[in-house]
């Protein structure tokens, strides 16, 4: 399942750094994350990198985009061997 940052996000510029995918950017208002590009760090971290940086816990599930950790796994394949 790919992660959404909700509108109480204040801008703090950490989660971004933080993701292994580089599925964070600057959206219009506040950040967002990319669900082609974001694995939950699965095959990097044990939990979601941009959740522990977090200081407002902004950061949940997007129910739009859930996938398994068999799924996140093979986006992580895939964008591993785009790159």
């Amino acid at each position: 399942m790919s992660l959404k940052i909700l509108d109480t996000c204040i801008n703090c510029d950490v989660c971004e750094p933080a993701c292994p995918n580089k599925a964070i950017s600057q959206g219009e208002v506040v950040y967002v994350i990319d669900p082609a590009l974001c694995t939950e760090c699965v095959g990097h971290y044990d939990e979601p990198q941009c959740v522990v940086v977090c200081p407002v816990e902004c950061i949940e599930n997007d129910p739009l985009h859930v996938e398994s950790e068999g799924d996140l796994l093979a986006k992580l394949r895939r964008l591993q061997e785009a790159a």
